[in-house]
């Protein structure tokens, strides 16, 4: 397989982790309403 393609899903899974754990961290600071404030964020995007 190539090296960059298994060094790009390497950095994707990295960043799915990170990803989980600010998820993780705004679930603690705004409960369950953590989903409803990300989805609100992505839209705006």
């Amino acid at each position: 397989m190539d090296q960059k393609a298994l060094e790009l899903a390497r950095r994707i899974v990295e960043l799915d982790l990170k990803r989980d754990a600010m998820f993780e961290q705004l679930i603690q600071l705004i409960g369950e309403r953590a989903y409803e404030v990300l989805r609100f964020v992505q839209n705006r995007i």
